[in-house]
């Protein structure tokens, strides 16, 4: 069955726009309520980011779920792997975060995570729907749910961070900045890293509603790139609004994506003995770091792009690491969902194992160049046409095995996405204008 209000990741929009209405988001607490109703009272984690329609849609969920019989648990401004960890820690039925990741103020949505700390499976997602577009109802009074705020949750997903590291880990002598987005790791994140003993030049920590992920934070790293290099730090962390993604700078203010971030991390488990099969990467992975794995005798397999995809591939195959290139990366021995502070703690440990920098840690994996282009069409399926299947095979045979291609639609525009990728510049250049000339040929 398709989904009429979920997306990959929960539900996501502009504020005041259907779905993301106070209405639409009061029915859809009720909803989830129902959903997770069983033989005793509910319990629902619900946390949020520092945008200003958290306050409106926080109000509107609680009084969802309590019509549902549904007690509530606010943990107020939290990370989003804050609350996949704490729905474990306090046995809760669900977790909900109120946030639209790396989108502007103006934005906002809600992630869901069972009460194992995952993202939720289709078949409750589907059912969450349904109730939906039923006639909302109200428990008796004297069912209602009641809400509480647990004040002390900032300090035991510190305590979690903290444990992913052995208890004699000292970062004293690093110096690192830190970059918060103006989300929601903006108290966490600095006490994290300063209690481990690092020296932290902490910005994007000053929220006020509106500023989240402006011109700061992991989609924007420009800010850390140039207090790195001003301050003599010896790398920079860039999280996103909600803290599920991590991109990180060298001491040069080069940027280190989660390509390399998941090299670094995977090289370390390996040198330790501590690596389980391989590592899972997504369609966008840059063939660098395939190779790269390659050269180690590390296995690699591609998901499709998402967070939840990597994550049902890893636990498929049993293995223990995943992410994207765009940060979200998976350390299942750790945690259950993408977890930006804890991939940023396993690079740091690595680094600190084996003496080396950041910039000469990513050395290993030499990027190989991409070339994206999009090709707008009218109807049909020119990707799986014969002469685009056939062509995409003689690209792929004459890069012998030191490239790929890859044709895939856009999930919001009628357009195919080319990407071609390879070691030769020119050649890929040259394949992907090809190729991207016959899409649109056939798509006439």
């Amino acid at each position: 069955m398709s989904r009429k209000y979920f997306g990959t990741d929960g539900i996501r929009g502009l504020v005041g726009q259907p779905p993301i209405t106070p209405d639409f988001v009061l029915k859809l607490g009720w909803a989830v309520g129902r959903a997770f109703r069983g033989q005793g009272q509910t319990r629902i984690l619900v946390g949020k980011d520092t945008r200003i329609s958290g306050y409106m849609f926080e109000s509107a969920l609680q009084a969802g779920l309590s019509a549902a019989g549904a007690n509530v648990m606010l943990l107020g401004p939290m990370p989003t792997p804050a609350v996949a960890y704490l729905v474990r820690t306090f046995h809760a039925d669900a977790g909900i975060v109120i946030s639209a990741s790396h989108n502007p103020h103006y934005d906002n949505g809600l992630k869901f995570f069972s009460g194992r700390g995952t993202k939720l499976p289709d078949e409750v997602e589907l059912k969450i729907e349904q109730l939906i577009d039923t006639p909302m109802s109200v428990v008796d009074s004297a069912h209602l749910g009641k809400a509480s705020r647990i004040n002390d949750a900032a300090g035991r997903y510190i305590e979690f961070c903290k444990s992913s590291v052995p208890t004699s880990t000292n970062l004293s002598g690093l110096k690192v900045v830190l970059d918060c987005a103006h989300g929601a790791t903006y108290k966490v994140a600095p006490n994290v890293f300063r209690e481990l003993g690092a020296e932290v030049l902490a910005i994007g920590v000053q929220p006020d509603g509106l500023n989240i992920n402006a011109q700061v934070g992991s989609t924007h790293v420009q800010q850390v790139q140039k207090t790195v290099v001003e301050h003599g730090a010896h790398l920079g962390i860039a999280f996103d609004g909600d803290g599920d993604r991590v991109m990180m700078v060298d001491h040069t203010g080069a940027i280190v994506d989660g390509d390399e971030l998941l090299y670094i991390i995977a090289a370390d488990l390996q040198e330790r003995g501590l690596l389980t099969g391989g590592v899972v990467g997504t369609l966008m992975s840059n063939l660098g770091l395939e190779l790269a794995l390659s050269h180690r005798d590390i296995p690699f397999t591609r998901a499709k792009v998402g967070d939840r995809y990597v994550m049902a591939e890893m636990l498929e195959r049993g293995w223990l690491l995943g992410g994207e290139n765009s940060g979200h990366i998976v350390c299942a021995q750790h945690a259950t969902t993408g977890d930006g502070i804890i991939a940023a703690l396993q690079v740091v440990r690595a680094l600190r194992r084996t003496q080396l920098s950041l910039a000469q840690a990513r050395q290993a994996v030499k990027k190989c160049p991409q070339v994206l282009i999009n090709v707008r069409f009218k109807g049909g399926d020119p990707i799986n046409h014969p002469d685009v299947q056939a062509a995409c095979q003689r690209i792929t045979d004459s890069m012998a095995g030191e490239g790929r291609v890859l044709l895939r639609k856009s999930g919001t525009e009628p357009l195919v996405r080319v990407m071609v990728e390879g070691i030769d510049p020119a050649l890929v250049q040259t394949h992907a204008e090809n190729l991207a000339q016959l899409v649109a040929k056939v798509s006439a």
